[in-house]
């Protein structure tokens, strides 16, 4: 694999560094310059980029400084990679970095990368989408200093009372508390809270709903967190199984299986 004169924007991943993907490692390997962000992505990560590669941490620069570094590499022949925490798709001011590119006439690619979702699910040992119990999975945050678009309030979103999962909101508990039971959430619905999935000093945190701000407060959880709400978190369900998908119900016939009894 050759790198071409560009920007990769690479999703590193949750923390752990092997859970970057196969083409994102080589990219870190072959790059001239790595400007990642610093304040998210573990320096470890970094320990397979070659001799001479420049490397810069992104996390006290403006988006200015770092478009007008990345095109200003890319304009010497340089291949760069941008590093992101998690997957670039989300919550990873992604598209104002691409916007700035394509104005400066500068090419670039997109590597995904495992999100913290799924890391955190992988974590807790369970599945966001229960057959029978919940098949739709809500990503957003609590508005902030970060405004939610008007059709997008939380109180909303929860109404659907699906599983939802809260990036950027551990500051913000206690509003989403509110939000979840005004929206007719039963108090003793499950959470979890995961700080900094897979990385050394990772914390996990069971609740419900009712005794999620105090549980943070004893956890000094208060930032690199996901929560997740809803009952596919109950930690019973795997204890009681149940919940069965019909894809592998003996029943069910589809291309690669007959279902039904065989005689």
């Amino acid at each position: 694999m050759s790198l071409a004169a560009k920007v990769y924007i690479v999703g590193a991943g949750p923390g752990d560094p092997d859970l970057i993907t196969v083409r994102g490692r080589r990219i870190l390997e072959q790059a001239d310059v790595i400007v990642y962000t610093d304040s998210l992505v573990q320096a470890s990560l970094l320990d397979c980029a070659k001799p001479g590669a420049e490397v810069y941490k992104s996390a006290g620069m403006t988006l200015e400084e770092m478009v007008s570094l990345m095109v200003a590499q890319v304009r010497r022949g340089r291949s760069v990679a941008r590093v992101h925490t998690g997957d670039p798709a989300i919550f990873g001011a992604t598209l104002e970095q691409l916007a700035q590119l394509r104005q400066a006439g500068v090419d670039y690619e997109v590597v995904p990368g495992v999100s913290s979702v799924f890391a955190a699910a992988a974590v807790l040992g369970t599945e966001l989408t229960v057959p029978e119990l919940t098949q739709t999975v809500i990503l957003t945050r609590v508005a902030g200093r970060t405004p939610l678009p008007e059709r997008e309030r939380l109180r909303d979103l929860a109404a659907h009372h699906c599983t939802l999962v809260l990036f950027l909101s551990a500051t913000l508990a206690k509003q989403a508390v509110d939000e979840l039971l005004a929206a007719g959430w039963d108090a003793a619905t499950p959470v979890a809270v995961v700080q900094k999935a897979t990385w050394p000093d990772q914390k996990v945190l069971r609740t419900t709903l009712a005794h999620l701000v105090r549980a943070m407060g004893d956890a000094h959880i208060s930032s690199h967190a996901l929560i997740l709400a809803g009952w596919a978190l109950d930690p019973d369900l795997v204890e009681r199984g149940g919940h069965r998908s019909k894809l592998y119900d003996p029943n069910f016939t589809h291309r690669y299986r007959r279902g039904g009894s065989q005689g």
